[in-house]
């Protein structure tokens, strides 16, 4: 079965998403059919900020690092590291040619403003036709910005439209009803299960940076225990990324 085959509305693929070899590893041993990677993983792993165009270099080499795992394999690649089509083409040619099955490309930017509507389908232009699935991204609800209905509209190309922080069952069916593409969302702890999200026709709940974050809570959860001390809660995304570098 190919990448495309496993987004079915009503029946969505949940996907994991690593940060490293060994958490790529550890969720191919565990028979899912294909994991994603976390932009703020790698970027945390590297000590870099996210979303921040700064971990071209690593993310490709997770990509080569992880690409004989026994998986399919989609790679967060942000914003594609550039403005430009043609770099951003090129970066995703460098991917397929390592095999990898897609790429999650996203329109929001590191100030919290959207990338302009026209450039962000160029960019999504620039990635189709080396073979992999293009999930376009609309940071819309993300960051409280934008129109979601104009880009979902503007992404019609892609092959996949994703909508980070969509939790309304009763919108996520509204994007469902409105696009012919298969929708991804966020599984958010505490928000609608898997059940009621493929009730509502969703193909794909990704975990985005939920895996990450809860192998920190639970590494303090270990050391904090040895102390006699209570566990942590899980760190917000905002919390981790707080911790890192800030972009310049």
């Amino acid at each position: 079965m190919n990448f495309h085959d496993l987004h079915r509305p009503g029946d969505p693929l949940l996907l994991p998403n690593a940060w490293d070899y060994g958490s790529a590893a550890i969720l191919a041993a565990h028979g899912f059919p294909a994991i994603g990677t976390t932009s703020l993983g790698v970027s945390a792993v590297h000590g870099k900020p996210d979303a921040a165009g700064a971990t071209r270099a690593e993310t490709i080499e997770l990509a080569e690092t992880v690409k004989d795992l026994d998986v399919l394999v989609t790679v967060d690649i942000e914003g594609g590291f550039s403005d430009d089509p043609d770099e951003v083409s090129a970066l995703v040619a460098s991917l397929a040619a390592l095999g990898v099955a897609g790429v999650n490309l996203e329109d929001g930017r590191p100030d919290g403003t959207l990338r302009p509507v026209e450039l962000h389908r160029r960019i999504i232009e620039a990635a189709k036709g080396h073979g992999v699935f293009v999930n376009a991204r609309t940071d819309t609800h993300w960051l409280g910005t934008g129109d979601w209905r104009e880009r979902v509209d503007a992404y019609e190309h892609a092959d996949g439209i994703f909508v980070p922080g969509l939790s309304d069952l009763a919108e996520i069916a509204e994007v469902v009803a409105r696009t012919r593409l298969p929708l991804n969302v966020l599984y958010q702890p505490g928000g609608p299960t898997l059940d009621r999200l493929a009730e509502a026709g969703v193909a794909r709940v990704s975990t985005g940076s939920l895996l990450y974050r809860a192998a920190l809570q639970g590494a303090l959860a270990a050391v904090l225990g040895a102390q006699g001390k209570d566990a942590p809660k899980l760190p917000t995304y905002g919390e981790i990324a707080a911790l890192l570098p800030q972009a310049r």
